[in-house]
């Protein structure tokens, strides 16, 4: 409680010493917590501070100075929801001796209130005593605060308690060695970002000259324990942390640990008065943390040891899961339909604001001084001819040696030059290419100050308007486009730069300077003098006032990385450095030494403009110097006796980290340290650092001097440097919690998540200021409440440059009062800028708008959300300084996403604790969730030209999956909170209430059907044959010699054909060889094992011819026999074939030892080689008894796995050859060119059975040829003037992909596609309208018309059901409401709406097939345009199942079903199938209107999540559109998590930029949180012969850990 105020006091070494030993016995364990503190409060009790005596004498007196001319307002607590200051500081004595916290306090200067004299310094010996081994390395004091290190701290003791079982992700071996150390080089500055930075090297000391780093572990502790022992940050003021923790995170003090090799673990101590720190393995408290090896075995949550990795890991994730973080639904909004997603709605405890409307705030009046100059070119005029030997700027080398100096004289003679050559040397002197107010480019590199000075004022006195930028260092910079953009839109034509840079830019092979990505065509011109000619005599410039033209443009970086223009006038330029001369009170002659950009912000104002005003001297240090010794700015301070400093917190701390007791610094010169980003509310533990380490070389606490400013509104306040030390500065301690409401409050319950800010000063003289709420109208905000800081001042931007509408909102602000009466008739500039007025008009700025995220309606600051996660053992992971925090849009919410840069020598394993040690404190200090979190490589991340994170560019790779991560863990159980609510299905309505008629429910019953066989009249022979084998036999007889079949090999050549009479006699000879040598009865079953081709076909005839039940069977893989040859195997058994025929090249393969291996040889049944056949004739030929007996058998693995097979009876056969016939009109004249596997399904049906019942010849193509030759389809359809041809999605596919680039040559060698009529792809499922489309357009330009190309369906219970056949109309397509879908219902939408998804007709209904939908749970028919399962009626329906072991009811149900109303006598075959019937507009051949049937997907491959039916199709196909690398995708679900499997092709690198896409993909698109993603190989998601994913395979091999990932993320 009172802890913290050890930091504050000043105790005896020999105190601290004994302390220091307490703690390190507590730590090992020898004394116990208990007497720990006993011993502890006896050591420091007579050190406590008193309570506040009755007067008040405890109470620290502080003077405020309200900025004059403001009204003196009371503050009262009542009037403004921030108390009188002096009783904030007398409160807060006595709460931190209770241990509570006023509402809202400031803290002016408390710690300062002890004597100087008492406080004893630590001397350097005295350090290294009890000088440890450090478990981090510097810490970015940009970032720093003990009170937050200690929060986070804090939060993460609490979580441990809890053990979060989060399961690791699995990462392939290939994928982790990249991370060694050899591969990396550390980022070369390791940040030096634009706000943070460290040393070069990394942070964790590598030494920047050559001590080595055990002497920098030396000298950083010391600096860390602080060379006054006086509190190091003042943001830790009072915490409810421990102060026994002095800096724990930082140093780990007192607990000097020796021979143990790991640094002990810091984050578990608790917030009490211990550290505990976990011991290396041996130590009796250490709690060993559960291992996340690979394959060992893993505790599941329930304690259960499971030996598959993935299953523990997805057992981890659903124990996990059982805890969901989700707050109760409440209620929703309408997404343009019922699927409702939830809206966030205000917490009914949120802070409010109390206080009462804001006045606005003005600041001191410009007072005006009588020898200012009219303008700054009229300074410059001054000082060059009044003083031309005065030192106007010192350049410095990379040594930090002088360069050059330049004087007034040169500066104001150069400058002429400058002016003159621009107007008059550049274009002709008709045609001069720049005149007055025209736009040019500044280009000068950072290590060129004088240079850029010289062109900036020579552009002022030509009156031209300098737009300085960064130098293009590659064609492709991060952000370079962007410049380009904005030099485009201000109609830049020239660029100013230096020799030096001319000679550095990229150069083409002509020497010439390419023309950089999106920039407009530049003409460069150097501005060094030697290049210049000579203004004539007579010529002068034209030195005016100061008015309204525009001075310069400078440019901002967006958000979205947009870059604009602010264009800043002339007299705003000249007001601007009056009103910073009369705050900073400039005088003549002052040193100023510059560390910021000297191209834009605070680096130009004060090092560029003001010092030319006031005639001062620039030491100007060039970021390349800072690099390489980040003291130098002090030094030269030192050596220049400088009295003023421009400085980023970075610089601070660069310069904390390498203070080397340097004996001869001396800062007592500084009259003011300029802290250019003191807006950051993060600056101040830099501050505070800095000073505690310096007070003792000369720094005074007031010399530090806060700025805020802004591209729009310039400087917006500073502080004043006073010469009275008794008047501290202002803190505010805020509550985070608060904060996230737009409230100024200090957090009651969790006294840890506070943010501590210091003020920047007071409003700039002649500025008036207020804050106005962030969005919408700007309403004045109330006295305690956030809002953006507007000002009302000439010294500000005006425009930016060529966007109108944009300026208006930005520069042209009318605040409100409540009552919406505007408060001034002068229009306002939105700074940016997000803070609060406080008392005595001090400004504080707590974020500000770009790094603001939304996050379901609480506002979160993207550096805050930095600070926390650097909080977490920073330096042991990631690089300081080299994190980007943004948001992304995922499902109408922001959603917040870090990205850090990895150290090279981090394990996974602490790569992933650390990351879930981060997304636990973030939790806990913000309460709000991390939707991802991703490590990249060190120095991957785009740099900004001074060396920072491109945020906006790192956001643009996240989002387009190029930024290469080489960990990510995805959090989106804990922070998607706004799903819709789960479906809960309604009762169904009652049979009686909707049946009339013909209709359900005022709609037309969906029922449909094809022509009817027995109408239509035709010369069909074949009919009067009940048999196939006798219509064989029939056409053997009267047309012997006319070929059946032909087919092809992979040449293309005819590699075998056989006419009518051929295979008769073959067929004849198989039935003999049966009958003898296999002693087969008729009935008896046989497996037919051949490759596609002719003896299949001749195979077959035999069985019949012979009596047999012929069973197609595709022949084992000789490549792949372990896997395919079990499959044979078991449909052999399941089928009880007696016998197995095949040829004699398989019969080898069956005996062989690797096929041995697999399946035993003694197990197979008879083997008959069909390459060795008797020569004679059966005595007869079987015929059977009835045409209801058994034909064939036909087996077939459906996608979900199952294997099973359909009896087709002899009339089935016949009548389904019979309609196919009709359908597609087929003659013994026509040729069909068939390319598809002739095992199940239709494919079987048009290979072996079609040519014999009507004669036609086919032309046979087996799909395995096409992967040697992929034209091999197309060439054959071409050369025989094919008009019908058949295929399978996979060949569809393959000739799309393997054609694609193709098609000029294949039409060179005469293909020619413009005779096909009829293109059908055999399916069994929702047709692939991608692909059928792609494949129409690609092959256009050879003759195919679009309309030939159709689909056909089929299923296990009804082999072929549609197929789109010759005549009728053209398959339509509709477009119906995807989320309608997932309730089972039909919502049709026009095409491109939002969720639309498009379903394309399966073909036309076959001759003799009746359809009706039901729906499969009531049974009851369904309405027109109803989605419902497809229950099928015709004469070639398989007559049931062959044995799924006995199981009729099955058999039944999908056979012999009847509906439970209506038309109650029909018996009707279940698909399996959803689907809907929808009427059109279109006429059949028979003059009826036609009904499209639109099938959707099968029941059983269909997934129930949240109470909706998703196919996974729709996912997929999502899935494959979030990335180019994602080839193939499959989802299935498992323990209620939804498993994605992404298929890469591409490095394996990639791997992980898929995760975040794949989620945010699913996410918006389907609603629902993906659990696991499995980035795998090509070629690893398994695909069965029709092109099928074998989803439930996939799943299996996932779960046995037989997929080898790439990489599977486990989203939490």
């Amino acid at each position: 409680m009172a802890d913290r105020s050890l930091e504050g006091m000043a105790l005896p070494l020999e105190v601290r010493a004994r302390l220091a030993e307490l703690e390190l016995e507590l730590s090992e364990g020898d004394i116990t917590q208990k007497g720990y503190e006993k011993k502890r409060s006896k050591l420091i009790g007579a050190y406590l501070p008193q309570p506040p005596t009755a007067n008040g004498a405890a109470v620290v007196r502080c003077r405020l100075q309200p900025s004059e001319g403001a009204p003196r307002r009371p503050f009262r607590s009542a009037h403004i929801g921030v108390c009188d200051i002096r009783e904030a500081a007398a409160r807060e004595r006595v709460a931190s001796a209770a241990g509570n916290r006023p509402l809202f306090y400031f803290r002016f200067g408390v710690d300062q209130a002890l004597p100087q004299e008492r406080r004893a310094p630590v001397t350097p010996s005295s350090a290294s005593r009890y000088h440890r081994r450090r478990s981090s390395g510097s810490r970015d004091e940009r970032y720093r605060s003990d009170v937050h290190t200690e929060a986070v701290q804090a939060a993460l003791a609490k979580h441990k308690e809890r053990k979060m079982a989060v399961p690791m992700p699995s990462k392939r071996r290939s994928l982790v060695v990249q991370t060694s150390m050899d591969a990396y080089t550390p980022p070369d500055t390791s940040s030096g970002s634009e706000d943070e930075g460290s040393v070069q090297g990394d942070s964790q000391g590598t030494p920047t000259s050559s001590q080595g780093s055990i002497n920098m572990e030396h000298w950083i502790s010391q600096a860390i324990h602080g060379s006054t022992t006086s509190t190091t940050s003042s943001s830790s003021t009072q915490s409810g942390g421990s102060g026994a923790a002095h800096r724990l995170a930082d140093v780990m003090a007192q607990t000097h640990i020796e021979n143990h090799s790991a640094p002990p673990d810091v984050t578990t101590y608790t917030s009490e008065h211990s550290i505990q720190v976990e011991r290396p393995q041996g130590s009796t408290t250490s709690r060993t943390a559960p291992k996340y090896g690979n394959a060992e075995l893993m505790e599941t949550g329930d304690g259960v040891p499971v030996s598959s990795r993935v299953s523990a890991k997805i057992q981890q994730l659903v124990n996990t899961l059982k805890r969901p973080k989700r707050p109760p639904l409440r209620e929703f909004f309408v997404d343009d339909f019922e699927e409702l997603l939830e809206v966030q709605q205000p917490d009914p405890n949120q802070p409010k604001p109390e206080g009462a409307q804001m006045l606005a705030m003005r600041g001191e009046q410009l007072g005006v001084v009588t020898n200012w100059p009219p303008s700054l070119e009229a300074a410059l005029q001054r000082w060059g001819t009044i003083s031309p030997k005065a030192p106007c700027l010192t350049t410095m080398d990379t040594n930090g040696k002088p360069l050059y100096i330049l004087t007034y004289g040169k500066l104001w003679t150069r400058s002429m030059k400058v002016a003159y050559n621009i107007l008059h040397k550049l274009g002709t002197k008709q045609e001069p290419m720049v005149r007055p107010g025209d736009r040019v480019a500044l280009v000068f590199p950072n290590n060129d100050p004088a240079a850029f000075m010289v062109a900036f004022y020579g552009c002022l006195l030509a009156e031209v308007v300098p737009v300085p930028i960064e130098v293009p260092l590659t064609r492709k910079d991060a952000g370079s486009q962007q410049i380009g953009f904005l030099l485009g839109s201000c109609g830049v034509t020239v660029a100013l730069t230096s020799d030096a840079c001319h000679k550095g830019l990229p150069k083409s092979p002509t020497g010439e300077i390419p023309q950089f990505k999106g920039w407009p065509k530049l003409l460069w011109f150097v501005t060094e003098s030697k290049h210049l000619s000579k203004p004539p005599r007579d010529w002068f410039p034209h030195i005016k006032d100061a008015n309204n033209d525009t001075a310069y443009i400078e440019y901002k970086t967006c958000k979205d990385g947009s870059v604009l223009g602010v264009t800043v006038t002339r007299i705003a330029l000249l007001t601007h450095c009056q009103a910073l001369t009369q705050a900073c009170g400039y005088t003549e002659a002052e040193t100023i030494v510059n560390v910021l950009d000297f191209k834009k912000d605070v680096g130009l104002w004060h090092g560029i403009l003001t010092s030319v005003m006031n005639m001062m001297h620039v030491i100007s240090i060039p970021y390349s110097l800072m690099k390489v010794n980040p003291l130098s700015w002090i030094q030269k301070v030192c050596q220049y006796k400088a009295k003023v400093a421009c400085v980023k917190s970075r610089d601070m701390h660069w310069a904390l980290v390498a203070h080397r007791d340097q004996r001869d610094v001396n800062l007592s010169s500084l009259r003011m340290l300029i802290v250019a980003d003191g807006a950051n509310p993060w600056s101040i533990s830099s501050c505070d650092a800095f000073l505690n380490v310096f007070q003792s070389k000369g720094l005074r606490q007031e010399v530090i001097c806060p700025c805020a400013s802004s591209p729009e509104a310039l400087t917006v306040a500073i502080r004043r440097p006073t010469d009275d030390s008794n008047q501290p500065p202002g803190r505010g301690v805020l509550s985070m919690h608060g904060l996230t409401y737009g409230v100024i409050r200090v957090d009651s319950e969790e006294k840890l998540s506070v943010l501590t800010v210091q003020d920047v000063g007071l409003v700039m003289p002649g500025a008036i200021m207020c804050s106005v709420k962030p969005d919408g109208i700007p309403q004045l905000c109330r006295t305690d409440e956030i809002g953006e800081l507007c000002v009302c001042a000439v010294a500000t931007g005006t425009s930016y440059y060529g966007l109108s509408g944009m300026t208006k909102n930005t520069f042209e602000v009318f605040p409100m009062t409540s009552s919406g009466a505007p408060i001034s008739e002068y229009p306002f500039i939105r700074t940016g800028l997000l803070g609060f007025v406080g008392p005595g008009g001090l400004v504080f700025v707590v974020g500000k708008m770009d790094g603001l995220m939304v996050v379901s309606g609480r506002r979160h600051n993207a550096d805050d959300i930095v600070a926390t996660a650097l909080a977490v053992e920073p330096m042991k992971f990631v690089y300081r300084g080299r994190i980007a925090v943004f948001s992304v849009t995922v499902l109408h919410d922001e959603r917040i996403v870090i990205v850090a840069e990895q150290r090279p020598d981090s394990t996974e394993e602490d790569s992933f604790q650390w990351m879930s040690r981060v997304l636990q404190a973030i939790d806990s200090i913000h309460q709000v969730g991390v939707y991802c979190l991703a490590l990249v490589p060190a120095n991957t991340l785009p740099k900004t030209p001074l060396g920072g994170i491109h945020l906006s560019e790192t956001k643009q790779l996240f989002l387009e999956g190029s930024l290469h991560p080489c960990n990510v863990l995805m959090c989106p159980h804990t922070c998607v909170t706004n799903l819709p609510k789960p479906r809960q299905k309604q009762p169904e309505i009652g049979p009686a209430s909707v049946m009339v008629g013909n209709l359900v429910s005022g709609k037309r019953i969906a029922q449909a059907s094809g022509r009817d066989l027995g109408q239509i009249e035709d010369n069909d022979q074949a009919r009067k044959f009940l048999f196939l084998s006798e219509v064989l036999q029939w056409r053997a007889q009267t047309t012997p010699d006319h070929v059946l079949y032909t087919l092809l090999n992979c040449r293309g050549t005819i590699a075998n054909s056989l006419t009518c009479v051929q295979l008769h006699k073959r067929a004849e000879k198989i039935a003999v060889m049966l009958m003898e040598r296999g002693h087969l009865q008729d009935g008896d079953h046989v497996a037919l094992v051949y490759p596609p081709g002719i003896d299949l076909i001749a195979a077959f005839y035999g069985c019949l011819y012979a009596g047999c039940v012929p069973i197609t069977v595709r022949p084992p893989h000789p490549q792949n026999i372990a896997t395919t040859l079990p499959t044979v195997k078991m449909i052999v058994e399941v089928s009880r074939s007696a016998c197995l025929m095949t040829t004699q090249l398989i019969c080898k393969l069956l005996r062989s030892r690797e096929a041995a291996a697999a399946v035993d040889v003694r197990t197979w049944p008879l083997i008959l080689d069909t390459d060795d056949l008797p020569k004679k004739r059966p005595a007869q030929i079987y015929k059977p008894s009835n045409p209801d007996m058994l034909a064939y058998l036909d087996f077939s693995v459906s996608t979900t796995g199952m294997l099973a097979g359909v009896k087709m009876s002899h009339a089935a056969t016949s009548a389904f050859c019979r309609s196919i016939k009709l359908q597609c009109e087929l003659y013994p004249s026509r040729e069909v060119a068939i390319c598809l596997d002739p095992y199940c399904g239709l494919g079987f049906v048009l290979w072996c059975l079609c040519s014999v019942y009507s004669g036609h010849q086919s032309i046979l193509i087996p799909p395995s040829e096409l992967e040697t030759n992929p034209a091999l389809w197309l060439l054959a359809v071409s050369q025989y003037k094919v008009r019908d041809t058949f295929c399978s999605y996979s060949v569809m596919e393959l000739c799309t992909k393997g054609l694609g680039s193709q098609t000029e040559s294949l039409k060179a060698r005469g293909l020619d596609l413009s005779r096909v009529r009829t293109c059908v792809v055999v399916a069994e499922e929702r047709p692939r309208i991608a692909l059928t489309q792609s494949f129409s357009k690609l092959f256009k330009d050879l003759g195919l018309h679009p309309r030939a190309v159709s689909t056909s369906f089929g299923c296990r219970v009804n082999l072929a059901i549609c197929l789109q056949g010759t005549s009728g109309p053209d398959p339509t397509t509709v477009y119906v409401d995807m989320r309608a879908l997932r309730h089972d219902r039909v919502r049709l939408v026009e095409r491109g709406s939002p969720h639309s998804l498009p379903l394309m007709e399966s073909g036309k209904i076959l001759p003799g097939v009746r359809i009706i939908i039901a729906n499969p749970e009531t049974k009851g028919p369904l309405g027109d345009s109803h989605l419902g399962e497809i229950w099928v009626h015709s004469a070639h329906n398989a007559s049931g199942y062959f044995t799924i072991y006995g199981d009729e009811s099955l058999q039944s149900d999908h056979f012999n079903s009847r509906l439970s109303f209506g038309d109650t006598q029909t018996i009707w075959a279940r698909t399996g199938y959803l689907g809907f019937l929808r009427r059109t507009e279109l006429t059949d051949a028979n003059g009826e209107r036609h009904d499209a049937l639109y099938v959707v997907g099968a029941l059983d491959e269909a997934m129930e999540l949240r109470g909706m039916r998703y196919h996974p199709i729709d996912i997929e196909t999502s899935v494959i559109r979030a990335h180019k690398s994602v080839t193939e995708c499959a989802v299935f679900t498992w323990t209620n998590l939804l498993v994605v499997v992404v298929e890469l092709d591409g490095s394996e690198q990639e791997a992980l930029d898929l995760v975040p896409l794949v989620t945010n993909v699913v996410l918006e698109e389907h609603y629902l949180i993906v659990g696991v993603v499995v980035v795998v190989d090509i070629g690893v998601i398994p695909i069965n012969s029709r092109g099928e994913k074998q989803r439930m395979h996939l799943r299996d091999g996932f779960l046995a850990d037989q997929l080898d990932p790439i990489y599977v993320a486990y989203n939490m």
